[in-house]
């Protein structure tokens, strides 16, 4: 699984949402600031989606941030840290 997948499917970058809402998969841009064997450093942004009680969107709001996956020997992801 490539950092990009692990990060749309993973419920660690929910902390970067402000106010409780949800990550839109289809806004999350990653760009990969370092990676070596044991982990990668990459920034990331995306549009968090808020609710109003009703059920329709309230707003939209652009957030972003740094995460550190920290990966097992064959590459794989085993555990994400928000910088």
């Amino acid at each position: 699984m490539s950092v990009e997948e692990y990060l749309r499917s993973c419920r660690e970058l929910s902390q970067l949402c402000g106010q409780n809402g949800w990550i839109d998969n289809d806004t999350l841009k990653v760009q990969i600031e370092q990676r070596d064997a044991r982990h990668v450093v990459a920034a990331v942004n995306f549009d968090e989606v808020i609710m109003e009680g009703a059920g329709c969107v309230a707003e939209r709001v652009q957030r972003w941030g740094k995460v550190q996956l920290h990966l097992r020997d064959g590459g794989d992801v085993a555990s994400l840290e928000v910088l």
